[in-house]
């Protein structure tokens, strides 16, 4: 049975027409699919022998809410959604002056390994479907009631690493006759796979591609990111540089503070460097803390000090609020307490 919600409004409109059905039906069935529906039995404006047909042709797949979280402090939720399979993903709903923000996970797990990120714990599982990606965005809306009107590919995965899926979920969200969600307002986050730059750059997408740096040398980064090896912050930056030089858009770096990990002066003056370098703007984020890492959040007299090094010379430096600190919203977070419990 295939998978409807993964194919584009083209592609179903060619589909339809193969099937003798008139255009507008095309049309009809992707809208019903852009507003959430469950099934085919909610399109009350299909004959009910068509519905019927379409049945067994096609599946719409939703995803149960497993569990959600709603955070006491700043009303950010937090959801563990339950996947035909059997798997588990999270999606955090963030709110913010400007809009309403989800936080979508791109993979099952992640098999990147960085120290201080619970997603990557137990490794990757499989990647996620397009459709999988869009429920994450449509349920989110559906169920909290918030409009969202941006998205972020920063939970669990490497978007990259599942990079023609996230392509076609991106062009599904973006698509008139779908979502239809500007890419202006869309984040892409990605370790630094930077063999996929200039294929992402290609497609000339109107996103923010975030680069979490998180170190600026190779020592540091390293140890923390295994992704480093093989790659190097060098190459790093010479990709940023060729992705900005290509798209004509600037990229951002995102910078987890670790406590005695990557938050001295040094690396302050470093970062400055490889931010002038690219012409990033550098996010810093205080890190949350997993309870199966050894990793801790920089002080806050580290953090300032930081922060001053780098706007005194010049950085574009924004810290990231704390948002669901007290509902497990970290990536990967939520969905290991799951696991955890269903290995007991």
């Amino acid at each position: 049975m295939k998978d409807i919600l993964s194919m584009l409004p083209e592609e179903i409109a060619q589909e339809f027409k193969a099937m003798g059905l008139p255009a507008f039906r095309a049309k009809q069935v992707s809208q019903w699919l852009a507003r959430g529906v469950a099934s085919f039995e909610e399109m009350q404006n299909l004959p009910l022998d068509l519905r019927s047909r379409l049945c067994e042709l096609y599946g719409i797949y939703r995803p149960a809410v497993l569990r959600k979280q709603v955070s006491a402090k700043d009303g950010t939720i937090k959801y563990l959604w339950g996947l035909e399979d059997g798997n588990a993903v999270e999606t955090v709903v963030m709110k913010y002056r400007y809009g309403n923000t989800v936080c979508i996970s791109t993979q099952v797990g992640c098999r990147q390994g960085c120290a201080f990120c619970a997603s990557t714990i137990g490794g990757l599982v499989r990647q996620m479907e397009p459709s999988e990606m869009l429920n994450e965005v449509l349920c989110s809306q559906l169920d909290s009631g918030e409009k969202i009107s941006h998205v972020v590919l920063m939970g669990t995965g490497e978007p990259l690493d599942n990079f023609d899926n996230v392509m076609r979920f991106l062009s599904l969200l973006n698509h008139p006759e779908g979502f239809n969600l500007s890419l202006r307002h869309v984040s892409l986050s990605t370790c630094g796979l930077i063999e996929r730059f200039t294929d992402l750059a290609e497609r000339d997408l109107q996103l923010t591609l975030a680069v979490s740096l998180h170190a600026p040398d190779d020592e540091t980064r390293t140890k923390i990111m295994p992704a480093n090896r093989g790659r190097g912050v060098d190459a790093l930056m010479k990709a940023c540089r060729q992705y900005t030089e290509t798209t004509g858009r600037r990229v951002s770096f995102e910078y987890a503070m670790i406590d005695g990990v990557n938050d001295t002066e040094t690396h302050a003056r470093l970062l400055v460097q490889r931010a002038k370098e690219v012409g990033a703007h550098v996010n810093l984020i205080p890190l949350n803390h997993v309870e199966e890492s050894r990793y801790r959040p920089s002080t806050q007299g580290h953090l300032k000090a930081f922060i001053r090094i780098l706007e005194e010379s010049g950085v574009n430096v924004t810290v990231r609020r704390r948002l669901g600190s007290d509902i497990d919203a970290s990536c990967g977070q939520l969905r290991r307490k799951f696991e955890k419990s269903r290995e007991k």
